[in-house]
């Protein structure tokens, strides 16, 4: 039984989503926010949907025993494979268009406008 990966991605979409404005905006920090958010948003309807979170104290139908080996095992892997998919899209689209894309609050992705180095 999975109960607790989700927990991870959420500490980081957390921090990130608080201190957002403190990143440079070359980060893309809104692009890292929304794959964590969706990530937890989509695991965390999965276990509701298999009864595995309750909508009432200790809110996680595992025991403590069970919920940390299983952050270091699952959760850790996904938010490094986040965290390296968010950090591949940065770099492909700047090597690709030679300036970083903006995403949109509503998740739109434009080009910068600006020149081109030739």
């Amino acid at each position: 039984m999975i109960v607790a990966c989700f927990l991870v991605p959420m500490t980081l979409a957390i921090i990130t989503t608080v201190l957002r404005k403190r990143f440079p905006e070359s980060y893309r920090i809104n692009v890292l926010n929304l794959l964590l958010w969706g990530g937890v948003v989509a695991l965390a309807l999965e276990h509701g949907a298999h009864m595995e979170i309750v909508p009432y104290p200790p809110f996680l139908t595992a025991g403590v025993s069970e919920i940390f080996p299983e952050m270091l095992t699952v959760g850790v892997p996904m938010l490094i494979a986040t965290t390296g998919m968010w950090t591949s899209i940065i770099i492909v689209t700047r090597a690709i268009h030679g300036e970083a894309f903006r995403l949109s609050r509503l998740g739109i992705t434009e080009i910068e406008t600006g020149k081109r180095a030739k």
